[in-house]
This record gives C-alpha cells, structure tokens and sequence, in this order.
C-alpha cells in the first residue's frame, strides 16, 4: 500500500522514531508532523495534550497516511485510545513497545523510567508493565532538563550534558535496577551519555527502535508494505520555525531525501 506512514511529535525528538523507521523500512514514506509551535508537551495539562495530539493526528489523517506512530510518550499518555477510537487506520504509541523490551531486558525486575513530568503523572509505563507481570519494580523520574537540551540543539555539548545528567539523576546511581527506559523520543539523542552516566551497569532501552519493529510487524501482518524499490520523498511538517529541523535532519539522517513545510495548524 503505497500511502505514507504518519509520525508525530511535539518537537524534534520524534525524529529518533521516524529514523528507525527508515532504517528498517526504506521503502516507505515517512510524513513527520512536528509541532514545534506548541512544544514541549511535557510540561503541560495532559487534556491539552491530549487536544493537540487530536489536532495533529487529523491533520495527518488528513494527508492521506495509512498509520499514525504517536513518536511522543506525553502524548501517547494522553490520547492513544482516543485515537484508536477516532480513526479506521493502525495507531501505535511508544510506550508499549519501550515497555515490552524493558521487561525482556531486565534480569531482576527492576527498571527506571526517565520521562517528562507529564508522562511520569500519568503513570502510563508503570501500568503498562504491571499489566504485563505485577511482579517488576518501576521507579519513575520526571528530566524536565532533557527535553530543551534537545530542542535547544545543545545535545552535543558534552559538558551542559553531563551536568544536567549529574543534577537529574545522581539520586539513582545507587539503586539496583538495571534497566532504564528512556520515556520520551527525545532521550535517545543523550542515550551514550545516560549509558556513561551508569557506568554501562543498566540496560537503556530506545522506544524508538522497538516502535519501529512494530510498525513492521503489523504492516507485515496487514500486508500494507509500500511497494520495494521506489525510493521516496519524506515530507516534514513543522508547525512553526523548522530551521532547527533543518539541523537535526542533515546531522543525525543525512541519508534522507525530505522537503520541509512549514505551517500554522491553528490557521487551519
């Protein structure tokens, strides 16, 4: 089926899935919706993220996409059964794939999620493994830091980085869990020092690459793959300023072919 798949984020950080996804399925056409304009979610009460989150996914729905990834675990939290119940096409967040591979991960059954405030409220990752074995220990921790040193494209400053990480999570360097659920899409670009941060002692789990998995089995299982070998165009929405996403886009996939358009969704 030769339709777009629908990514969408709050900002830049749903990049780290929709990459996966181009990595695993290079066939197919990505339409990254990010809502740049409005970001971050994390911080923000959950049922106006949840309202956003309704925005984009109908803007996107809108251009003709044949499944919606929710590349934002706020969002995720938020609204993924409303969009389930909204639409006739797959919707699949990040939280349940991050939260399966945790549990396969884990040896002891202890694991910690780095997240956003709103996230860590919702409890979303914590129900989600307990529903799938009541016997793990989660401990959650809000990183309201993380988030605007992605944005702020300060990721590769490796000292601004390792203070904020000596300030968030110096308070677990004792625990015995060793897993750690990187619960937000845009963790994944402070992954290799989070990994130096624990002394490589914890497993860290990318959502982003377990999504994508998913994406891929289910497309598989639907028989809705693009057709192989036609290479395409990725489209990049930006509900504001997209310089940022220029940056993003030709540091961390410069493998890509994708044009950019900006827009005010409020406009619409």
């Amino acid at each position: 089926m030769d339709k777009p798949i629908g990514v969408m984020d709050s900002g830049v950080g749903g990049l780290t899935v929709a990459k996966e996804i181009m990595r695993q399925l290079p066939d197919e056409q990505i339409i990254y919706f990010g809502d740049l304009r409005r970001c971050p979610y994390g911080d923000r009460p959950i049922e106006e993220v949840r309202q956003y989150t309704i925005e984009v996914a109908d803007h996107l729905v809108s251009r003709g996409v044949k499944m919606i990834v929710v590349a934002c675990n706020t969002a995720t939290a938020a609204a993924l059964a409303d969009l389930e119940d909204r639409y006739d096409i797959p919707v699949i967040g990040v939280i349940n794939p991050g939260a399966r591979s945790a549990i396969q991960s884990s040896n002891n059954q202890d694991v910690i999620v780095l997240a956003t405030n709103a996230t860590v409220n919702s409890g979303a990752y914590r129900d989600a493994i307990h529903h799938i074995n009541g016997g793990f220990k989660v401990t959650s921790l809000a990183c309201p830091k993380f988030v605007p040193i992605v944005e702020e494209l300060r990721y590769k400053d490796k000292v601004i980085v390792r203070v904020a990480l000596h300030q968030t999570l110096k308070g677990l360097l004792g625990t015995s869990a060793d897993t750690v659920i990187l619960g937000c899409t845009h963790y994944p670009l402070l992954a290799g020092e989070i990994r130096e941060f624990f002394g490589g002692r914890k497993n860290v789990i990318d959502s982003g690459y377990e999504t994508a998995r998913e994406v891929s089995s289910l497309m598989t299982y639907s028989r809705t793959h693009a057709t192989p070998g036609n290479r395409k165009t990725h489209v990049i929405i930006v509900n504001g300023d997209s310089s940022r996403f220029e940056y993003i886009l030709n540091d961390w996939i410069p493998f890509i072919d994708y044009k950019i358009e900006e827009i005010d969704l409020e406009a619409y």
